[in-house]
Formats: C-alpha cells, structure tokens, sequence
C-alpha cells in the first residue's frame, strides 16, 4: 500500500492515541483488502459453479458476497472513523490481500466449496488477529467489530465446510470425494 495514503489521517477529536489509530488503520486496510478479495472470490464461485447443487450453491455463494459487501462498508467506515483513509479499490485488495489467487480451472460445486472454504479459513484467523491487536492497542469498538464479523465467517466456514463433509462419506450421486482442502474429485 502507498505509505502515503496509508499513514494519510485527518484532524479528529476521537482520543485513541494517533500512533494506535495509525497502527489500527493499518490492520484495517489489510482486512478491508482481504474482505474486497474474498466477495470478488464469493462472487467468481457464484457465477461458474456446475452440477447437481447448482441452485443451491449458486444461492449460498451469492448471500456469502453480499454479507461480505455489509463488512467492508463496516471495516471502510471504521477506517474513516478513526481518522484513516481506506484503501478500497480493487488493485489495492489485490495487490495486498493475504489470501491466495481464486482457482480458474473448477467448475464443479465441491471444488467451488473446497476453494472458498481453504480461503474462508485464513480470513477468520486474520479477523481474530485483529481482534487481539485492536485490544491490545486499547480500541475495543474495532475489536468488537472483528468479533462480531468473525463470528459470522466462522459460521460460513462452517456452512461451507458441512458440504465438503457430508461429501467424504456419501455424494449426492453416490460418489465419494476427497477430504477438505483437497480438490474434490469423484472415486
């Protein structure tokens, strides 16, 4: 991120200590980059997953991006709260997220899974990271926004992961897949 635009704050009357907000932001800009990276990944699933569940991952993909989108307006908000500048464009969550590429090459629905489920599990421990540097940087309003954030990526993790699950016993056509983090494949 530019060091520029990302130490930028403005004048404010907020009595966090400004080298805490600055480190704050910081954290911040990272989740915002990651959180515009996991709704475009969300989104990539939404619109090229095939097979049997089709519609219902289809639906599950897309309410995953849009609880998404609610985040990084909170997380954006927060920034500018605290003074900071965020950096939101979608070069910027590229250029600085910490989760890995989306895959181009699936289309199957347990693959779409496997992909956002190894992707979701990096996130959520990012969020309670945070959780526990706000804290100790004495910002409970933003550690309280990572926890109730993170408790709805836990859930959709494990959504996610409840797919990939019932697939190593038994598919819906009879078929076993792979174990989670695999790509699923049918045997």
């Amino acid at each position: 991120m530019s060091d520029k635009a990302s130490s930028r704050l403005y004048p404010t009357r907020i009595d966090i200590p400004v080298e805490a907000r600055k480190q704050i932001i910081a954290i911040l800009n990272q989740t915002l980059a990651a959180s515009l990276d996991l709704k475009t990944q969300a989104k990539q699933a939404h619109w090229n997953v095939k097979g049997n569940d089709f519609f219902q991952l289809h639906e599950l993909f897309d309410e995953i991006a849009t609880e998404l989108e609610e985040f990084i307006d909170l997380f954006a908000e927060r920034i500018t709260a605290l003074a900071g500048y965020a950096l939101g464009t979608a070069r910027l969550a590229a250029a600085n997220s910490i989760l890995p590429e989306y895959p181009l090459d699936i289309d199957a629905g347990l693959d779409h899974v496997a992909a956002l489920a190894d992707r979701f599990a990096p996130y959520a421990k990012h969020l309670r990271e945070a959780i526990n540097k706000t804290t100790e940087l004495g910002d409970a309003d933003t550690a309280d926004l990572y926890t109730e954030v993170s408790r709805t990526i836990d859930k959709q993790l494990w959504f996610l992961e409840a797919h990939l699950q019932a697939s190593t016993t038994q598919g819906g056509n009879g078929a076993t897949a792979t174990k989670i983090g695999e790509k699923a494949t049918v045997k």
